[in-house]
């Protein structure tokens, strides 16, 4: 699967087609040996390094590019990376009234990050975003609750929302305007969701049903230097405010339930995320 397969069929046919080994054809021999004994975390590695080869805040890789990456994580099991549900990281009997949740840190360039988030039960990844970011998530096992959003492009910014109800604060100050993309639930195995810059639901919430592992591929990664600083966020119901001139686009008026209001939030109190070496199969750079 992938380009490495590809090269290797048409390097074999070529091989079939000469009168005689040469020293090449050798090399592209032990170079199909060596693809076929590659780790599934091997391919992944060496395919975003091919995939985010010219990544920068807010390129999108080619189609094409996305398909095979995608591929690859869709294959992706919890023993290719040396996970499973047994693993202390996801024992209820060990959490607090707020789970902790574990970063296991596979890989790390300016170009991609590879990581794993590991969530007990009732463990929370509050919601954020990924700015100038595309981002492939895969559930490794498990069942995930999913809650993303996509800005509304008119949508108002920089604003005051005005509560329309007696339980509500009075102002939701620079709350802007936001359409659900995404509110379900997932259980593995299922294909790896993508996210764009500025589609797919590029701000999420996971919240995990039961134990669950989640690999996410980040290209490129988060900078504060480079602005893709991650910031979290509260959301309300786009029924709780109001807002001088707002209205929904034409024809959905009577869809209020699939948009919000989302104000920026400091780091959420009480969320804690840890780190543990990644201890699965060896990446070679």
């Amino acid at each position: 699967m992938g380009i490495e397969t590809a090269l290797a069929d048409r390097k074999g046919k070529d091989f079939c087609e000469l009168p005689k080994v040469t020293n090449s054809n050798n090399k592209t021999r032990k170079s199909r040996r060596r693809q076929k004994k590659m780790s599934p975390v091997q391919k992944l590695f060496e395919t975003c390094k091919e995939v985010f080869a010219s990544a920068s805040t807010g390129i999108v890789p080619p189609s094409e590019d996305i398909q095979r990456l995608r591929s690859v994580l869709d294959d992706m099991k919890p023993e290719d990376v040396g996970l499973t549900p047994e693993l202390l990281y996801f024992n209820p009997l060990l959490r607090s009234r707020t789970p902790a949740i574990t970063y296991l840190h596979l890989y790390e360039c300016k170009n991609f990050s590879m990581g794993i988030f590991c969530l007990p039960p009732s463990g929370v990844i509050p919601l954020h975003n990924h700015p100038g970011m595309t981002v492939f998530s895969k559930l490794l096992f498990g069942t995930m609750h999913i809650k993303s959003y996509d800005w509304v492009d008119d949508g108002p910014s920089n604003t005051s929302a005005v509560a329309n109800g007696d339980s509500a604060p009075d102002t939701t100050p620079n709350a802007r305007l936001a359409k659900i993309k995404v509110d379900s639930d997932f259980t593995a195995p299922c294909n790896a969701s993508i996210l764009y810059p500025a589609d797919g639901g590029n701000m999420h919430r996971f919240t995990a049903v039961t134990a669950c592992a989640v690999l996410d591929v980040l290209g490129p990664p988060y900078s504060d230097p480079d602005g893709r600083h991650c910031t979290y966020y509260h959301d309300f119901p786009f029924s709780e405010f109001s807002v001088e001139g707002v209205k929904l686009p034409e024809g959905e008026e009577e869809q209020k339930e699939n948009y919000a209001w989302l104000q920026e939030r400091i780091l959420p109190e009480g969320l804690a995320v840890r780190g543990a070496p990644y201890t699965g199969p060896k990446i070679v750079e």
